[in-house]
């Protein structure tokens, strides 16, 4: 359940990963990257500065985004301009009822006149993808994202193929009461993505900047792939005692214990909090997670995992997770 990949991956890839390895970037490293991508980010794309936050220690911590809102509020424009500040590949796909999952992941085409079958690699082939209204899709094609997203690597005519890292799905999904066509995501899906957030409606001021067409240029790339890789890794080494580790498992028992949850926190739930903490800790220039870390991101971590009961309120899955926070002390 690690949120990097383990292997070594195909010859093509291996100058990557060769190069994030030589630069062995540190903490304060990681600090100043969160700090350009901070600005660059708020610069053209205005959301809470809490939800920024939780983007940033996402993508540090390797993991993927899951973002819940209505049309119209910035969410493909997050992507696009994440994408840009790293300076890597953006794919955006779009999902229908008619997508199929070899439309995400690549297919395999027959050319004539060689007699072979040749691999043409889907969008998931990028750096930063965006899945647009993901549960408009099937879900046999959302189950094409489960590879990709925990493995990094997706399974073609019985061919494995690694995915160029760094790698990171953006979804979204709209809101589906009362709508149809859409396939509520399975909690397989939704325990693949490290976080969810709320980017909401912006402020009237904003909002009329909006209308004056007041639209910032696309920010500058703020640093590479290679170099971001290399960040996730060291954001990896920070440092967690035993005793935050407890806490993190104390957390997710009070969740599973919780009355208003059918089900609480899955373990995967507990690994992608503490890659998320250990970002928060090096976006901070800090060489050690503190309980603060996994307070401030368990709300984004946790909740979409929650299944509440039958009986419980729509708003329980939060509730389950700030009641827990509130009841199990910090070690």
């Amino acid at each position: 359940m690690s949120a990097l990949p383990e292997h070594d991956g195909p010859p093509r890839l291996r100058p990557r990963l060769a190069a994030a390895a030589r630069e062995r970037v540190g903490v304060a490293e990681v600090a100043r990257l969160g700090s350009r991508l901070r600005t660059g980010v708020a610069a053209a794309v205005r959301m809470p500065a809490d939800a920024l936050e939780v983007v940033l220690a996402t993508v540090l911590g390797g993991g993927h985004l899951l973002v819940e809102d209505h049309p119209g509020v910035g969410k493909t424009r997050l992507a696009s301009t994440l994408a840009h500040c790293l300076d890597g590949d953006f794919a955006r796909v779009q999902a229908t009822v008619d997508l199929l999952p070899g439309d995400v992941v690549g297919t395999s085409v027959w050319l004539p006149q060689s007699g072979t079958f040749e691999f043409r690699p889907g969008p998931v082939f990028a750096n930063v993808v965006l899945v647009d209204e993901l549960n408009r899709a099937t879900p046999k094609t959302q189950s094409g994202l489960l590879e990709a997203m925990q493995e990094r690597q997706v399974t073609v005519d019985g061919r494995t193929r690694p995915i160029p890292p760094p790698f990171t799905v953006i979804a979204t999904q709209n809101p589906s009461a009362g709508r149809d066509g859409t396939y509520p995501l399975p909690p397989a899906q939704l325990d693949r993505f490290m976080t969810r957030i709320s980017l909401g409606y912006p402020d009237a001021g904003e909002e009329v900047a909006l209308l004056r067409g007041a639209h910032e240029p696309p920010p500058a790339p703020v640093t590479r792939p290679e170099r971001l890789l290399a960040a996730q890794h060291a954001v990896a080494t920070v440092y967690a005692s035993d005793a935050l580790l407890q806490y993190v498992v104390a957390i997710l028992n009070g969740t599973r214990e919780h009355p208003l949850a059918e089900v609480g926190a899955s373990p995967r739930a507990g690994v992608l909090l503490l890659s998320a903490a250990r970002a928060r800790a090096a976006l901070a220039a800090r060489d050690h997670v503190l309980p603060d870390d996994v307070r401030a991101l368990a709300p984004a971590v946790l909740s979409h995992r929650i299944h509440p009961t039958a009986a419980a309120a729509p708003d329980a899955q939060e509730q389950v997770v700030l009641d827990t926070l509130a009841r199990v002390p910090a070690r």
